[in-house]
């Protein structure tokens, strides 16, 4: 039951060429730093990541995809990291766009044994009709395009309503980042890192996360464990420097009143 692995490098070294791997995280906030530069040391390219977005240049999935090593991306969310986009538009990344509560709920159902399910989301458009780019070629032509999807119409409160159908996602190895977490692998997230995280973890067939804090079993409330350690395998404890290690995407600050108090100004 003691799922406690020595080292981050220890933790992805068997994480292949060619895996897909799930990521939690959403932008910068809660994202599993320490893992994704063990696995960027580690060397494996050729891979398939799920996640909200691909981090920043530079940070988080961004250093992955800096160096070459994504071949497939499946996410919501392209900016903030203009590589990601410099990939996509010149043919060098596939990317599959995703409404974000599709990816999220794709995610939970991997986890749950869910093979697909239906929304409402992305009915009319061409997320259900097909027609995506999902590659373009070096001269901006789109080489591989987003399939059509099933759609079928349900009965519901409202009357009859079309649904499309969505595959539910199942990741070779998913990489998270928790709060506090047991040698048992129960897991606590902290405020927003509460984003992907948990679902990242439940579609992961070898799930690995690193917690900021490594309690003993039995130190965590029942009822306050946010994912059960049925979903988790290996736990990477931080030291407290990696633990306190966390970018700021954008910073805004506002100009001291003129009217405030020293106090006020510190604060």
């Amino acid at each position: 039951m003691d799922k406690v692995v020595a080292s981050a490098a220890e933790a992805v070294a068997d994480i292949g060429s060619g895996s897909r791997i799930a990521v939690g995280g959403f932008g910068l906030s809660g994202i599993p730093s320490v893992l994704l530069a063990a696995l960027l040391d580690q060397g494996a390219d050729d891979l398939e990541a799920f996640s909200n977005n691909a981090g920043v240049d530079g940070a988080g999935l961004g250093m992955l995809l800096g160096a070459g090593r994504l071949r497939r991306m499946v996410a919501s969310y392209v900016g903030e990291n203009k590589e990601f986009a410099r990939q996509y538009l010149s043919g060098e990344l596939e990317v599959e766009l995703t409404p974000q509560g599709t990816l999220a709920e794709r995610m939970r159902a991997g986890g749950s044994g869910i093979p697909a399910f239906f929304t409402a989301t992305g009915v009319g458009t061409q997320v259900a009709d097909g027609g995506l780019p999902w590659r373009y070629d070096a001269d901006g032509n789109v080489v591989t395009a987003s399939p059509a999807k099933q759609t079928q119409v349900f009965e519901t409160a409202e009357g009859p309503k079309e649904f499309v159908l969505e595959e539910a996602i199942v990741a070779d190895f998913a990489l998270v980042r928790a709060h506090r977490g047991d040698r048992h692998g129960n897991l606590v997230f902290r405020r927003a890192a509460r984003n992907f995280n948990p679902l990242a973890a439940m579609c992961g067939r070898t799930t690995i996360v690193e917690v900021e804090e490594l309690v003993e079993p039995g130190e965590i409330d029942p009822d306050h464990v946010h994912l059960p350690g049925v979903f988790v395998h290996r736990v990477v404890p931080l030291t407290p420097e990696q633990a306190a290690d966390k970018r700021i995407e954008k910073r805004t600050v506002r100009p001291a009143s003129p009217t405030a108090t020293s106090t006020e100004q510190e604060a």
